[in-house]
């Protein structure tokens, strides 16, 4: 148990050294080394501090970057030269378009990362910046300021070190306890010890904290598994790299495995459900609803027969496993007997058990849009501490905390992203003013301006915007500059090529006779239209890169469909004040999903203006809803009753 007393003793014998900072980073996870190399790249001395030199830039869950909306997170980080991006470039093992069957603006990319590989690339970046220096020790507390209420410090295990501004990434670290089955474990995460001290310091200053689970699958070994039961899945052909400073993957890629669940599985999960410490009431904390348990899916979901599991390696030379799709925190002898009862791991061996672990999170509604807290300066906060989950929101929240730690710092204009400009500023937006009732993650649904954030053009949106705050090195911005320029070249050289439907016939290719003339990136908007028809009849086109094509194709495809978004979202601004009637059965609003419904339910929101800071409804939901309002306004009877 902590000794609070105790630590007043030592802090109180503290010397305070003479190395000050202008930003020290605590936390070497996700978040911590994006803040740490931020605030470096803009020239601030920084000092990252961590437990465990040899923990940075850990995969502490899921081996994998990316995903729907977390991709969009990884490529705006990558566009602001952050490095999540970078290292699994160098280090995935399988790289996949998710949603590649649809639009650009929805689909998300996504890589299996080799473990070892992905965090000796965090650590050779983080080793390039002059400005970083990496300390091994534990942060006791915090150093306050308490006439200016203003973080000027850390406490150490034998020192106290100086600096402008901290930014605090604690992960699951604050108060971590680790629950399999009835036994608990004190730790941060597995093998790790928890930080105490801090969760206090909180307190003591106000700051209203909550309790929050996650958790992590069993790891069976590679050699236990019958890999001929299982289908495989194989890395996409076609590899698209997730930085833009990258036009190829050099590393070799492998397969993936699928399974599922069966009715036998989930009789032993049912039978056993009593001794979850999810579900014996030992934990009280709320898990994240998009990743749920094995034990939630079960339970919640009785009528599937079944659920996917994905066997991913952990690495190109590993004997792990991944399960992904069966997190558990049941007793060890019952997840070996629910494992054993999956097609294909009928044998397997169990390397290192499930578990769930909670921890204390800061209600982010006590943070501003540049992260730091209300009710102390010079502190910023990033990543799971704020009620996120997952490497990619973490990472985000890591470059908007170090970039404008830095920042300030430099007595310099703070740096917010809006809902407009990227994905980055719709989750920071939702945390900081929506609050969080659950692990927040991120979803391509919860941005009202999906069409114009896309992952393609996340460079030409924010790489700009870095190169102004200093935050984009010499070598981004000479190949952004050339980018830009070779975009504006070929668009202004080939906008005047130009076609008539009956020119076209002429070819073989067929249009509506509408007697519209188009250019050759608007013809690509028919699906009977490819680059390679188009190069039939302009040879020439051949030479105009694949990625820059591809750029100006999805903008001529997007133009009408970005026009609508944009008078969606004006027409939203302008009716927030719309009143919703009472007995307004939302049942009958299009594509509401259970989530959104039960809440609306819940809460009876009076205006359109409520509806949109309900945490969880996303600006699409509050779309539709604004849409079918207005259609039964013409119902509206002279005795005030809404027919509907």
């Amino acid at each position: 148990m902590f000794n609070f007393e105790k630590n007043k003793e030592i802090k109180k014998k503290h010397k305070v050294s003479r190395e000050t900072y202008k930003v020290i980073v605590v936390g070497g996870g996700h978040a911590g080394c994006e803040a740490a190399a931020a605030a470096a790249r803009i020239g601030c001395s920084t000092l990252l501090v961590t437990n465990n030199k040899s923990k940075i830039g850990e995969m502490s869950c899921n081996p994998s970057i990316g995903g729907l909306g977390k991709g969009h997170l990884v490529r705006e980080i990558d566009a602001l030269d952050g490095i999540i991006a970078k290292a699994i470039d160098m280090s995935g093992i399988q790289f996949r378009i998710l949603n590649a069957s649809k639009g650009p603006a929805v689909r998300g990319l996504r890589a299996q990362a080799d473990r070892n590989l992905y965090k000796k690339a965090i650590n050779k970046f983080l080793k390039k910046e002059k400005n970083l220096k990496i300390l091994e020790d534990e942060v006791i507390d915090l150093d306050i300021n308490n006439e200016k209420k203003s973080a000027c410090g850390v406490v150490l295990s034998k020192k106290k070190v100086s600096c402008e501004t901290i930014v605090l990434t604690t992960g699951t670290f604050l108060n971590g306890l680790i629950h399999i089955g009835d036994k608990k474990k004190s730790a941060g995460r597995i093998g790790e010890k928890a930080t105490y001290g801090l969760s206090k310091t909180f307190k003591k200053y106000g700051f209203n904290l909550g309790r929050m689970k996650t958790g992590t699958p069993p790891r069976i070994a590679y050699k236990s598994i019958n890999f001929k039961k299982l289908k495989r899945q194989d890395s996409d052909k076609k590899i698209i790299p997730f930085s833009f400073m990258n036009k190829s993957i050099k590393v070799r890629q492998i397969p993936c495995f699928i399974t599922n669940t069966n009715q036998k599985t989930h009789k032993i999960i049912e039978k056993n459900i009593a001794k979850s410490a999810i579900y014996s009431g030992q934990i009280q904390s709320t898990g994240p609803r998009y990743c749920p348990s094995i034990e939630d899916k079960i339970i919640k979901f009785k009528d599937k027969n079944q659920h996917h599991i994905f066997l991913e390696p952990e690495g190109l030379n590993s004997d792990i496993i991944y399960p992904n799709g069966i997190s558990t925190s049941l007793p060890e002898n019952i997840q070996k007997n629910f494992v054993r009862s999956i097609d294909g791991l009928e044998d397997a061996k169990i390397l290192q058990y499930g578990y769930a672990i909670e921890y204390d999170y800061v209600d982010p509604l006590q943070l501003s849009n540049t992260l730091e807290t209300n009710k102390i300066n010079n502190l910023y906060l990033a990543g799971q501490i704020n009620g996120t989950t997952g490497y990619e929101e973490a990472a985000a929240q890591g470059i908007i905390a170090g970039i404008n730690a830095a920042l300030k710092t430099l007595k310099k204009n703070e740096f917010v992203l809006s809902r407009s400009e990227a994905y980055i500023g719709v989750l920071i937006d939702d945390l900081v003013n929506k609050g969080v009732t659950e692990p927040y993650r991120m979803f391509t649904s919860r941005a009202e301006y999906r069409l114009l954030l896309r992952s393609d053009n996340a460079d030409l949106r924010l790489t700009p915007k870095g190169i102004l705050i200093g935050c984009v090195t010499k070598s981004r911005n000479k190949k952004f500059n050339e980018k830009q320029l070779l975009l504006k070249k070929i668009e202004k050289k080939y906008k005047n090529m130009t076609f008539s439907p009956n020119n076209l016939l002429k070819y073989g290719i067929k249009i509506n006779l509408d007697g519209k003339i188009r250019n050759i990136f608007d013809l690509l908007v028919f699906k009977n239209i490819d680059r390679k028809k188009l190069e039939n009849i302009w040879p020439k086109i051949k030479e105009i890169p694949n990625d820059i094509f591809e750029e100006l194709k999805t903008k001529s495809v997007y133009k009408g469909y970005v026009e609508r978004q944009l008078q969606d979202i004006s027409d939203l601004k302008k009716d927030e004040e719309l009143k919703i009637p009472k007995n307004l059965d939302y049942n009958k609003v299009p594509n509401l999903t259970n989530e959104v419904l039960e809440k609306l339910d819940y809460i009876k929101p009076k205006n359109l203006g409520e509806i949109t800071r309900i945490s969880g409804v996303t600006p699409a939901a509050v779309i539709n809803i604004l849409r079918f309002v207005n259609k039964k306004k013409t119902n509206y009877s002279k005795k005030n009753k809404w027919a509907v």
